[in-house]
């Protein structure tokens, strides 16, 4: 039996994040991986690679999505950049059209191509709209207070109030990021289901943010529950999994480096 795993996600050029981390990601987890493009983000070399954001068309989209849907027997999602209200109002669409065991989202909130207006009324479509339907969110800092309403996160125990109120959304589980920003010396992210409370603390890997982190472990969370996993134990086989890309980062021309998947 062929463990399939599923992304809606946008498309990074440079290959360090979105889609292409991936389908990289679901590959070396063993996971046969397959995917829909929602938008392409394509940094700029000649303006400070700043973003340049281009949307996919929302039929285009749906299009995808009724594809792959009908291609093969999808249990297990990951939802990644999704970059308007158009976009997010035809993938929740398309989420409701069947039953899905898990559905896992990283809620990529404001992307620095969009202007100041847009981005806010795409953070607030996809707080209605996908939020509600996720089994399993991973914000990160700034998504976490976004998501949250509170202003500073700067504790465990901050971090751990935020993931709870994020549940209050909808989502069982919320895999709150304290990544290099959280003080401290430990990378620490908290999962958090129902009252329960699992903190997972390693090592920070130097105090400069990776690109693909975020996207890694979201879709290495999604690869090892199509694998039949329990969320605890895919979360915690995820933070391995980012945490050894990390260590063995990618170095090229831009001003980023990106996780190594499967490293």
């Amino acid at each position: 039996m062929v463990d399939l795993a599923y992304v809606i996600a946008g498309s990074e050029a440079t290959g360090g994040a979105g889609i292409q981390a991936d389908l990289r990601t679901f590959q070396a987890l063993g996971a046969f991986g397959l995917g829909t493009v929602t938008c392409v983000v394509s940094f700029d070399p000649a303006n400070d690679w700043g973003h340049r954001f281009f949307p996919v068309p929302a039929d285009v989209i749906a299009a995808q999505i009724e594809a792959a849907t009908a291609a093969y027997a999808l249990d297990v999602v990951k939802i990644g950049m999704l970059g308007t209200p158009a976009t997010i109002e035809v993938v929740a669409e398309g989420l409701r059209s069947q039953p899905w065991r898990h559905v896992v989202l990283d809620p990529v909130l404001i992307c620095k191509g969009q202007e100041p207006g847009a981005a806010l009324d795409t953070d607030n479509a996809l707080r209605e709209h996908v939020v509600p339907l996720a089994t399993v969110v991973t914000p990160n800092l700034f998504e976490a207070r976004a998501l949250s309403g509170m202003e500073t996160i700067e504790t465990v125990e901050q971090l751990t109030e935020a993931a709870r109120r994020i549940q209050q959304l909808g989502p069982r589980y919320v895999v709150a990021k304290g990544g290099v920003e959280l003080p401290g010396d430990d990378a620490v992210d908290v999962l958090v289901d129902g009252d329960e409370v699992t903190v997972l603390a390693t090592p920070k890997v130097g105090r400069a943010r990776v690109a693909g982190a975020g996207c890694t472990l979201a879709a290495a969370i999604t690869a090892e529950l199509a694998k039949g996993a329990e969320v605890g134990a895919a979360v915690a086989r995820a933070k391995e999994f980012v945490t050894a890309g990390i260590e063995r980062r990618v170095a090229g021309r831009a001003p980023f480096e990106v996780v190594r998947q499967g490293a």
